[in-house]
């Protein structure tokens, strides 16, 4: 199953990053992805946004592919459809990405089997599925409430 490769110890890693881009962050400012986005700012984070239709995010530059983002980022964030994860996984693997995190909250989200077995192959760390708001200290309650229904189903990760 592919949620059993997601584990704490790389989430936490992940989320100790300091700069990390988001794919797949959409031009709705209602979209949950723009709320993921301007809240991992609101932490001090430096988010890349990468969106090939959008010159920029909230204020901040928007690039079309991984490879353009200038300093390179080591850990990306993926909120895209399953039809474009592969490809946004083939260029962190061009761009030398160490982290990739598939975002799922409902549903398969941005995680596809293919997409994971490449990072896996390439030696990327790599979290097939789970939403970053359920890790975040100091979330909102729903975000607290998925992640307490996970721990009682026993599908959290470990």
């Amino acid at each position: 199953m592919i949620s059993s490769y997601a584990s704490l110890n790389r989430i936490r890693d992940f989320l100790a990053q300091t700069r990390i881009a988001v794919a797949g962050v959409s031009r709705d400012p209602k979209d949950f992805s723009r709320l993921l986005f301007r809240e991992l700012r609101a932490r001090g984070y430096d988010v890349v946004p990468l969106n090939p239709e959008a010159a920029e995010i909230d204020g901040v530059r928007c690039y079309a592919h991984v490879r353009e983002i200038d300093p390179p980022v080591s850990s990306v964030l993926i909120m895209t459809s399953p039809a474009v994860t592969g490809t946004v996984v083939d260029e962190c693997l061009e761009a030398g990405v160490k982290r990739v995190w598939m975002f799922r909250a409902v549903g398969r989200g941005a995680v596809t089997p293919e997409a994971v077995a490449r990072c896996q192959a390439r030696g990327v760390d790599v979290i097939p599925g789970e939403c970053p708001m359920m890790f975040l200290k100091k979330t909102g309650w729903f975000h607290r409430l998925h992640g307490m229904v996970r721990k009682l189903t026993g599908r959290y990760p470990n």
